[in-house]
């Protein structure tokens, strides 16, 4: 484990396995990926904000880790020695990295150039399994303890702060939350110049400021978004980063097929709101939504595939072939194929009033972030299907209580094992056959009222956060009559009428297809959508092997 000058206790919760040393055996095999390289004095061997580094292996002396702070500047984090190596989860993408590297005069290291290390990755899977584990650790430590990462200032209660602090952490960047009640946070303030109407502002690691950004220029800014190859031309462009999504990058570029992955908000889709999945197959003791889609991306980006965060499919043009996607940002992609995962957008009530209490108090998702948020609370959750069972059985840990309506008898619309721990919880109250008629509250959401349609009886509870889970429209607008949708707006597929592509998930234009939550006839669970985005792949290459 590196020498870390903070508490020796915690911060990284398996030191074995996120600084592991390498054998000498293993060290042995790295060799002829890189070069030996003799460090005649201390040299920064990459800076926070670089891109595409290379992977350092220490031979002997140390190599420092420093992190950039707004308010307390560089400072020295950890160090590898023999055995050890540089890097995190970045080192598989073009995203800039977050902390900075010194080597000190005197160590020698083998350095394998980025163009390299993905054939180290699978050249040697045991030691790419090593390394794997350990920066994606790495991450969830900066994560953890918002290390080489930003401030976010503003009202902590506040719709737009809590959007931004929803969009870093699900893409993993490390984040600090400075209430404008805090202690320090006039002087902060003042000292960055930023001001009452300027909030939510984010302070980067290099003291810049970000005043109200929105998911694009937070994307750009903090090196998140790594754009499409110019005038590249990709096998096959998949819109939409959830379970069906991911699996389609995954198997693409795993076999060798240029893949290129557009995603509105951050991997994992609506699956990656979720607390806990736990009848997904190979997990007994569950999965986050947040963790297996970081696994998923991470995976995805091993064999090769880009993904670009904070663009959605704005246009398909599907007049010729290749076919040209369109993005929010004006780009232009053109790709052999196409795989349509954008999922759906989440509904929302038809009540007085709704649209204000939107970023105020209304939630679309459960995840660790709102159950601190909830912590001592009554919340209300109005919903009957599987995500609304699990967000009720994570907020019950820590809300005061939890009130969960539904239309109908859930057992209707949820797995069994959710129903039972949702009926035997003394923390949460299930009223079937209710439905909310009224939101109340002055700046923010206070009053929840419901009526119970069985006994006629209006309820009221003094709740500041309602969780709205009942299902979702498909995110097809933006297609423009390209593709045949159902009434519902969903695609319809297996309408092909090429015979030699012919599939179960074929749109009714040759190359184009559609998985997940936007097909029509799809079943909405996280195993499906995995199970339908890895298979497509398939009648992927049978297109462009017909095509050629």
């Amino acid at each position: 484990m590196p020498d870390l000058p903070v508490d020796p206790t915690d911060p990284w919760i398996r030191p074995a396995q996120t600084f592991p040393a390498l054998t000498d055996e293993m060290i042995e095999r790295i060799r002829p990926y890189g070069t030996e390289e003799l460090v005649a004095e201390d040299t920064y061997v990459f800076r926070r904000g670089d891109h595409s580094i290379d992977f350092l292996l220490v031979l002997d002396g140390e190599l420092q880790m420093f992190a950039d702070d707004p308010i307390q500047g560089r400072h020295h984090l950890y160090s590898y020695k023999r055995g050890q190596f540089s890097g995190e989860q970045n080192m598989f993408t073009h995203r800039s990295i977050l902390l900075s590297g010194l080597c000190l005069a005197g160590s020698r290291v083998i350095r394998v150039c980025h163009e390299k290390f993905r054939a180290l990755i699978t050249g040697e899977p045991d030691i790419g399994e090593t390394i794997i584990r350990s920066y994606i650790l790495r991450r969830a430590g900066f994560v953890r303890h918002a290390t080489g990462g930003g401030i976010l200032i503003g009202h902590r209660e506040s719709g737009d702060l809590l959007g931004i602090q929803r969009f870093l952490i699900r893409n993993l960047y490390p984040v600090t939350i400075m209430g404008v009640s805090d202690v320090d946070a006039p002087a902060v303030m003042q000292r960055f110049g930023i001001g009452a109407d300027d909030l939510p502002a984010l302070i980067t690691p290099d003291h810049g400021v970000l005043k109200q950004p929105t998911n694009e220029i937070l994307a750009d800014e903090l090196g998140l978004f790594e754009p499409p190859e110019d005038d590249a031309l990709y096998d096959v462009v998949v819109l939409g980063a959830g379970p069906a999504g991911l699996a389609s990058a995954v198997y693409a570029a795993s076999e060798g097929l240029k893949t290129l992955v557009i995603e509105t908000m951050a991997p994992g889709g609506q699956a990656g709101t979720s607390s806990k999945i736990e009848n997904y197959l190979g997990f007994p003791t569950g999965i986050s939504g947040l963790a297996l889609a970081g696994r998923a991306h991470i995976q995805a980006q091993k064999f090769g595939a880009r993904l670009c965060v904070s663009r959605s499919a704005a246009s398909l043009d599907c007049s010729n072939s290749p076919y040209a996607v369109g993005l929010s940002d004006g780009r232009s992609v053109s790709t052999k194929t196409v795989v349509v995962a954008t999922g759906a957008r989440y509904r929302k009530l038809d009540i007085p009033d709704y649209a204000r209490f939107e970023g105020r108090g209304i939630q679309y998702a459960a995840t660790a972030m709102e159950g601190q948020i909830c912590s001592g609370q009554e919340v209300v959750i109005v919903g009957g299907g599987n995500s609304a069972g699990q967000a009720a059985v994570f907020l019950s840990r820590t809300a005061r209580h939890v009130h969960m309506l539904v239309r109908s008898k859930i057992s209707a619309t949820m797995s069994d094992y959710l129903v039972q721990r949702i009926k035997s919880s003394p923390h949460i109250t299930l009223c079937e056959g209710c439905e909310i008629t009224e939101l109340g509250g002055e700046h923010g959401l206070e009053t929840v009222t419901w009526i119970d349609r069985t006994s006629g009886e209006t309820l009221r509870c003094n709740a500041s956060n309602l969780f709205v889970m009942i299902g979702a429209d498909p995110n097809t607008d933006w297609l423009d009559g390209c593709l045949e949708l159902d009434r519902q707006g969903f695609v319809c597929t297996g309408l092909s009428s090429d015979d030699m592509t012919r599939h179960p998930y074929a749109a009714s234009k040759p190359g184009i297809f559609a998985v997940g939550d936007v097909r029509a006839g799809s079943v909405k669970r996280v195993a499906s959508a995995v199970g339908e985005g890895s298979v497509v792949v398939a009648a992927i290459h049978l297109y462009l092997a017909a095509a050629h």
